[in-house]
């Protein structure tokens, strides 16, 4: 029980983290218009991330709706990250 007091941070940080690569997925398959698996493999990081904070595709709600989800989601998980380094 100590273990998982003491470790409650990393413990958040690891289950809140699993979805993630979910998530980039299907953000990346919106910002690129494409549905190839190839793309969560490329290292471009540039159009994602000006994607990220700029609604780039103003009139295509479900893609503004899901970008403010993932930007919530990346907030909560670098807190996440910022208590378990405070912690540690």
């Amino acid at each position: 029980m100590d273990f998982f007091i003491e470790n409650i941070w990393l413990i958040a940080f690891v289950l809140w983290g699993l979805p993630l690569g979910y998530y980039r997925s299907k953000f990346r398959k919106m910002v690129y218009e494409t549905e190839h698996w190839t793309i969560n493999i490329k290292p471009v990081f540039k159009k994602e991330i000006k994607y990220l904070f700029r609604d780039m595709h103003m009139k295509d709600k479900q893609y503004s709706k899901f970008r403010k989800f993932y930007l919530f989601y990346l907030c909560i998980y670098t807190l996440l990250f910022i208590f378990y380094q405070i912690k540690h």
